[in-house]
C-alpha cells in the first residue's frame, strides 16, 4: 500500500466522527472504504495475521474488547469478522503517536481486573469483564479514580468504530446509500414519524 494511501486514509478517519453517526458525504465514504480494504488487504499474510506492533497477549486482549464492543448480530458480523484488530495494529504502527496511550491502557485493563479478581482481562468471566467496562463507558457517570481507564475505553471504542464502519460489512450495517436520486419527495413516512412519536401537522 502507497504512503499516499496510507496517508489519505489516516486524514480521512482524523477529519471525520468516528462515532456510528457518520456525516461524510458519498465520495468520502467510498474514498475512506477503499483506502480501508487497501489497508487490510497489505496486512493480510498467506497465512494467520501475525500483529506488528501488539503482543500475542495484547493481541487476543483486543479481539475479545472490539467484539465486546461491536459483537456480531443478526445484521451484521463482529469487529473482528471485519479484521478490526489487524486494521488497529496497522493503525499503531502508522501513527506512532498513539502506541504509548493503546500499550498504557490494555495494561491499565489488565491492572484493574487483576485488583479486582487476581486475573488478567482475558481470564475474567463475561460478568467480571461487564463490570469493569461499565466503569469506563460513560464519561459522566465514572468515578475519578477510573479516569485513565476511561480515557483508554472512549478512545479505543472510537477507533473500533473508525474500524468498523469503513468497511463493507459496516456500511451494510448502518444501510448507508450514499446520496440517492429522489424524484418526488413525499414527506418523513409515517412508519418513521410513529417511531419518534411525532404527528403530522395537517
Amino acid at each position: 500500500m502507497s504512503d499516499m494511501n496510507r496517508r489519505g486514509l489516516l486524514k480521512l478517519l482524523g477529519t471525520a466522527p468516528v462515532a456510528a453517526g457518520f456525516v461524510w458525504t458519498e465520495a468520502e465514504a467510498q474514498q475512506a472504504h477503499h483506502l480501508a480494504q487497501a489497508a487490510r488487504q497489505a496486512a493480510k499474510p498467506a497465512a494467520a495475521f501475525k500483529p506488528t506492533f501488539f503482543t500475542g497477549h495484547e493481541y487476543a486482549t483486543v479481539r475479545v474488547l472490539v467484539d465486546l464492543i461491536i459483537p456480531k448480530d443478526e445484521r451484521s458480523g463482529s469487529a473482528t469478522d471485519a479484521r478490526v484488530p489487524e486494521w488497529m495494529d496497522f493503525m499503531m504502527i502508522d501513527q506512532p503517536a498513539r502506541q504509548t496511550a493503546m500499550r498504557g491502557g490494555l495494561a491499565w485493563l489488565d491492572a484493574e481486573c487483576v485488583r479486582r479478581h487476581d486475573k488478567p482481562f482475558l481470564k475474567c468471566t463475561a460478568a467480571e469483564r461487564s463490570g469493569i467496562l461499565d466503569d469506563i463507558s460513560w464519561p459522566q457517570k465514572a468515578r475519578p479514580e477510573m479516569s485513565h481507564g476511561v480515557a483508554f475505553f472512549n478512545g479505543f471504542r472510537d477507533l473500533t468504530a473508525s474500524g468498523f464502519w469503513t468497511t463493507k460489512m459496516g456500511m451494510d450495517d448502518l444501510q448507508f446509500m450514499g446520496n440517492v436520486f429522489v424524484p418526488e419527495w413525499k414527506g418523513c413516512p409515517d412508519e418513521a414519524l410513529k417511531k419518534l412519536g411525532v404527528t403530522p401537522s395537517e
